[in-house]
This record gives C-alpha cells, structure tokens and sequence, in this order.
C-alpha cells in the first residue's frame, strides 16, 4: 500500500538531520556535509530555503576568517588554468581553497555549461580543495544568487581562501566585486589595444590585474601590456584609497609569477586591514546584501502571485504591440500585487 503524498514528505522531513548537525558536520570537514549544504542553499524550494537560513544562522559565528577572491577575465585568459595553479600554490603554503566556479546557465536544462570541475583535475584531486561549479541561472554578471551563502558555508568548513570565478567580463560584474574582499582581473599580452575592448568599469573595479600567458613568445608582449595597463590606470580612479592598483603578469602553465600574486594578496589585505577599510567594506557588503535579498525575493513573490500571474500574459501583450506603455502595465500589474497584501506595519 502506498504513503500518501503528505506522509512521505513528512518521512522525508524527518530523515533530515537538523541544522546544528549538518553546521557540526560541515565545521567538522565533511565534505559531503558541505556539498549536500550547498545544494540545499542553491534551491528555491520553500522548505530548503527554511532549512537553509536555519543552517545558516548555525554557521554565521563561525564565518569571515577567510580570504575573498573575485576573479574574472576576458574569454580564453586561462581563468581555470590560473586558478588551479594559484590554488596548488596557496595550498602549498598551508592553505585550505574553496573555489566557487560558476558556469554559464544552460537555457534548456538549467544546468553548468563548462564543467570547471574538468578543467581543474589536480587541484580537484587535493583534499585540501574544495570546488563547487554551480550554474549562475542566468543572474545578473553569472553570479549565482545564493553565492554569498556558499561563501559562508565554505568558510565555516574552514576554507580560508574562497576564490569565486565568474562567466566572463561584462558590467554586470560588479556582482562580485561587492562580495568579496579582493577581485582580480586576468587579462592577455594585448596591450592597449585590447584594453580598448574591455569597458573601463571593469578595470576601475579591479583590485589587482594580472596579465596571464606570459611565457614564451609573449614574454616581450606581456611586458609591454604591463606598462599600457599601468598608464591606463594612472588615468582612472582606485577602488580604495590606501592601495594603489599594480599590474602583474604570470604564466599559469608555468607557475611564474604566481607566488607574487599570493604575496600581494596578503600585502593588500594588510593595508586594507590596518586602516579599517576592509571591516568598512565588507560592512557595506552584507548591507548591499540585504537589498539584494529584498529586491530579488520580491520579485520571486511578484512573479508567484496568483493575481499577478493572471494578468501578466495580457500585459506583457498590450506593451509588446503598444496598446499600453510599460509604465502603465507595471502599475496595474504592482496594484493587483499590493493590493492583497495589506498596509505595512513598521519595525
């Protein structure tokens, strides 16, 4: 005889260990424990969500001891190549690395395109790594929307590098700058002339750009990219000011220049610590955060609500073929919203 649908699920529910076992696991290194937490964090479902705030709220005293790298770069820099290298290379240093890699979303499955778990074998391999491709569903600069929350997991498990690799370089990357504590740009030997390909908003985010592939016969051409970029950036402003921005080159394939990469990182979060900007940063983070939150779990809302969801095909038809202006059918369709959920009390 079969269970009804209600009593499976609450079989389900049950088997669940609560969030103090699964935080005591995952701050214990259980690997599983963190993977099987992420996934839970990536869901939109209703009762993972409740899991995962309570797992969350478990973990929070544990979190922010950890190294927050942002790294980005320009299709075929060599993104995972470098991060597998940098990361071999800061583990050699006693270091535990966390990499969220976030692929591109596939339209029709939903599912990670690249598969950065293939393309980072050795490190995959290294017990001290932990990596989590995850796709970005398509939101805004490939940064998966429940990233930050990934971030304090890892951290929890006692990663204290956490490096986030996003899709590629657009504006919308600003995603990640404003979650992490230093965003790298990886760029190629072009000089100036590729620097024109690249919109200056990027450059001014970066905390540090380093020109990867300098090895062999562009050795002479990575240099020569080193001093455009470094005029480049005497013409634009910092993103702090107590740190000026420098220009590195490396070669992941090699491993040159890599070490230095990791001492500036540390030269920079020494800066930023000592003056106070890096507590004042991630201080406006989690403020940044919580609009996020807000203005995304609104529009989940929007979206579910059942007059909303009536009216919504006519109006995107009437704007579509002029029959109403976009601002007109966003008011009708933010009244039916509004208008079943009551006045607003205050805190």
């Amino acid at each position: 005889m079969r269970r009804s649908s209600s009593a499976s699920r609450a079989a389900s529910r049950a088997a669940v260990p609560p969030a103090a076992e699964t935080a005591e696991a995952i701050r214990s290194g259980d690997r599983r424990a963190l993977a099987r937490a992420i996934t839970m964090i990536e869901s939109s479902r209703p009762d993972h969500r409740e899991r995962a705030e309570a797992l969350l709220a478990e973990l929070l005293p544990h979190t922010g001891r950890s190294v927050r790298i942002g790294i980005s770069g320009v299709p075929g820099v060599g993104k995972s190549t470098f991060i597998e290298t940098f990361g071999l290379h800061v583990i050699g240093q006693g270091h535990r690395i966390a990499v969220l890699a976030v692929d591109p979303s596939s339209q029709r499955t939903g599912g990670s395109i690249l598969g950065d778990k293939t393309r980072m074998e050795e490190l995959t391999r290294n017990p001290a790594a932990f990596i989590r491709p995850s796709p970005s569903g398509g939101t805004l600069g490939g940064v998966a929307r429940r990233t930050r929350e990934a971030m304090l997991a890892c951290e929890a498990a006692g990663y204290d590098v956490v490096v986030v690799e996003t899709v590629g370089v657009g504006q919308s990357e600003t995603a990640v700058a404003d979650m992490v504590d230093l965003f790298m740009l990886l760029l190629l030997p072009g000089g100036g002339d590729e620097l024109q390909g690249i919109k200056k908003g990027i450059v001014e985010l970066a905390d540090l750009i380093v020109v990867n592939k300098a090895d062999g016969a562009l050795v002479d051409a990575a240099r020569h990219a080193v001093a455009e970029y470094r005029h480049a950036l005497a013409l634009l402003r910092s993103p702090s000011k107590d740190w000026k921005v420098p220009v590195l080159t490396c070669s992941a394939a090699t491993g040159t220049g890599v070490p230095e990469i990791w001492e500036t990182v540390g030269r920079y979060r020494g800066t930023l610590s000592a003056s106070g900007a890096l507590d004042a940063r991630r201080a406006e983070q989690a403020r940044a955060w919580m609009w996020s939150e807000i203005a995304e779990t609104l529009t989940d809302a929007f979206r579910r609500h059942p007059a909303v969801r009536a009216e919504l095909p006519c109006a995107e038809q009437a704007v579509t073929h002029a029959e109403t202006t976009p601002t007109a059918a966003a008011r009708a369709l933010l009244e039916k919203f509004l208008g079943s959920s009551g006045a607003g009390g205050g805190c």
